[in-house]
């Protein structure tokens, strides 16, 4: 996996039809889709939230309002808004349409799950900063 948008996107899908997969065998699988899809819709929220607050300070720093920091704020706020369209359609699709949906599910079993939790993880912005609140 590269770390492009639409990988982590494939891969959250993929662990939440593994979770939905599973929820027969253990009932608090649904809690925790819920969790993931919750968590990530908070953290595309406040990623654009900070992206959209330091460009206003870069901004004023400067002095000038430059074309292209309009540019990428309207690339910010698409790129957010694709990843918070795809996490509405995973919340308004019933668990029985979902596993219709399904694409790599065939594919991912326990470990691959756990690899792909990991992985989506190490993204996450307490995990890149984990060495230096070490080193602090």
């Amino acid at each position: 996996v590269s770390g492009g948008e639409d990988e982590i996107q494939q891969l959250q899908k993929a662990l939440l039809d593994y979770l939905d997969e599973n929820t027969e065998i253990d009932a608090s699988l649904v809690f925790s889709r819920k969790f993931y899809v919750a968590q990530w819709f908070r953290d595309t929220t406040m990623e654009t939230e900070k992206a959209i607050k330091s460009q206003k300070d870069e901004d004023s720093s400067e002095g000038t309002h430059h074309a292209k920091d309009v540019e990428t704020t309207g690339q910010i706020m698409h790129r957010a808004e694709s990843r918070k369209k795809f996490l509405r359609s995973i919340i308004k699709t019933a668990p029985s349409q979902f596993s219709t949906l399904k694409m790599n599910s065939d594919t991912v079993d326990y470990e691959d799950a756990c690899l792909i939790v990991r992985y989506l993880a190490s993204m996450r912005p307490f995990a890149q900063s984990f060495d230096i609140y070490l080193t602090q």
